[in-house]
């Protein structure tokens, strides 16, 4: 697998930014679509006046025309025509009908970036009849520029697409291009799906610290600054996460025997079980008929 990743922070020079003077439309103007868009405004790398967003509702366009004082509108084609950058950031039950209305009315040289779990590069410009398409899979930590996300393009798309997108990408924190697309559906499961399993482990914890005795505040504060510490740490390090592991449980003190419940527990199965169920239910989206291994 040949992959190529780097992390947000694009320079807002004309010379080393590839969205000088780009044009980007936003089809579908929800939390994802405006996550992108404030990132994009945070660094320099598009004007408000050179951002288009999409949404069926006004309450909706006002918001982001008040926040960002970008362009909107109601019409998902008067949005894509005038744009160098057409993402798709619709609701899954939707995209669709967005695909039948853009349907053969993209120009050659646009690129057409979707959001969308489960669209496949197939799926997507045959249903643009489009040649040049990627498809990223961001997870929720890009609404504050801290995510990850996957991503991959059709044979079509050109060297100076790719650095487009790289730098939208970007600005959500740090993405991987990957070569092949079933990596884009690994990552959904992942990384798309992972705060998810964070989330629950951190629920989990806080749960365990008021069963202790703690207050609920103390056992959150505890708990957020331990996981965030511990993934700070881990990434500083270098370290296997095993060798991390090992630094830290002592021969029968409390590391070890936590570890021995939550190995009895079946804690491993049980994660690789669910991250391996949401790779499943990616596959299903795009119409793929698995199965799960027994």
């Amino acid at each position: 697998m040949n992959v190529a990743a780097t992390a947000g922070g694009q320079q807002n020079d004309d010379n080393l930014n590839p969205l000088a003077e780009v044009r980007v439309a936003f089809l579908g103007a929800g939390v994802m679509a405006e996550s992108m868009i404030a990132g994009l405004l945070n660094q320099g790398l598009v004007t408000p006046s050179h951002i288009i967003a999409s949404h069926p509702r006004s309450d909706r366009r006002d918001k982001l025309q008040d926040r960002f004082g970008i362009l909107t509108t109601e019409d998902n084609l008067d949005a894509a025509q005038g744009a160098d950058i057409v993402t798709l950031t619709v609701k899954p039950q939707v995209l669709k009908t967005v695909m039948r209305q853009l349907n053969s009315r993209l120009r050659a040289e646009q690129l057409a970036v979707s959001v969308i779990a489960g669209a496949t590069l197939e799926q997507l410009s045959h249903g643009l009849s489009h040649e040049a398409v990627a498809r990223v899979m961001p997870n929720t930590p890009a609404q504050i520029g801290q995510g990850m996300s996957v991503w991959t393009t059709t044979d079509a798309v050109t060297d100076e697409q790719r650095l487009r997108a790289k730098a939208i990408l970007g600005a959500l924190g740090e993405e991987l291009w990957v070569d092949e697309e079933k990596y884009v559906d690994m990552a959904t499961a992942l990384s798309g799906t992972g705060p998810t399993y964070v989330f629950l482990v951190m629920e989990a914890l806080i749960d365990a610290g008021v069963h202790m005795g703690f207050p609920r505040r103390i056992a959150e504060q505890i708990v957020l600054q331990t996981v965030s510490g511990s993934v700070a740490f881990a990434r500083d390090s270098g370290k296997h996460m095993a060798e991390l592991r090992n630094m830290v449980t002592s021969p029968g003190g409390t590391s070890a025997e936590a570890i021995y419940q939550m190995e009895k527990g079946g804690l491993r199965t049980v994660l690789s079980r669910a991250v391996y169920a949401a790779y499943l239910r990616t596959q299903s989206l795009a119409g793929a008929d698995k199965q799960p291994p027994a």
